[in-house]
């Protein structure tokens, strides 16, 4: 028998399968339902009464930009490494605009110091917060594993990892719209703790998610 007949007999009757979208088409997706839950996260809490105004001082909005911008970079990520042919430094794209994340936090942390002493770096709780980013980064975060389930033999700590990364900075822009939080000490504190917490339990819970769905 030649090879193409033998092909041909062992995939007689077989279901067709059905091809992976790509990485940025799963990107998209993910990104599609992030934006929809941000949305009903502002529907339901409403926008902070200042919110013009703390977005015309401007360090909310490059916050948000630079949450927004780590999300995006880091769903990018994920489905990269999802797939086995793709290069594991695409685990560093989103390294760049969190970075930047935090040093603008930093950054306003020594003007708070500046202006107001050491009154300005006092922390007090603010427990909304962490609820905030880990009750919308989290479901977000097993959404990415769902999407990214095709990983599960591959690389699914990563991939759940950078999920939580992006969910939980999606769900911070959503924070800043809806929060009233004045200290950068506070917001670097409790931001920072949210999207690690949210990160870590997406890289523990995430696969789990992966192979159940695989």
């Amino acid at each position: 028998m030649r090879t193409e007949e033998l092909i041909a007999e062992l995939s007689r009757g077989l279901p067709p399968v059905r091809p992976l979208p790509g990485p940025c088409t799963l990107a998209m997706r993910w990104l599609a339902i992030a934006v929809v839950v941000v949305a009903l996260a502002v529907a339901c809490f409403g926008l902070r009464h200042d919110l013009a105004a703390r977005l015309a001082a401007g360090p909310d909005l490059r916050q948000m930009a630079a949450a927004g911008l780590t999300g995006v970079l880091a769903a990018i990520a994920a489905f990269q490494l999802s797939f086995p042919d793709r290069d594991p430094r695409w685990a560093l794209l989103p390294l760049p605009a969190f970075g930047f994340w935090l040093a603008d936090l930093g950054w306003g942390c020594l003007q708070d110091f500046a202006r107001l002493g050491p009154e300005g770096l006092q922390l007090t709780w603010s427990f909304p917060c962490l609820g905030f980013i880990l009750g919308f980064g989290l479901p977000l975060s097993l959404a990415m594993a769902w999407l990214g389930r095709h990983a599960a033999p591959l690389r699914p700590v990563p991939v759940a990892a950078l999920g939580g990364l992006a969910a939980a900075s999606i769900a911070n822009v959503g924070l800043v719209l809806t929060h009233h939080l004045d200290a950068a000490l506070e917001a670097l504190v409790w931001h920072g703790l949210a999207v690690l917490v949210t990160t870590a339990a997406a890289a523990l819970l995430g696969p789990r998610v992966m192979r159940a769905a695989a």
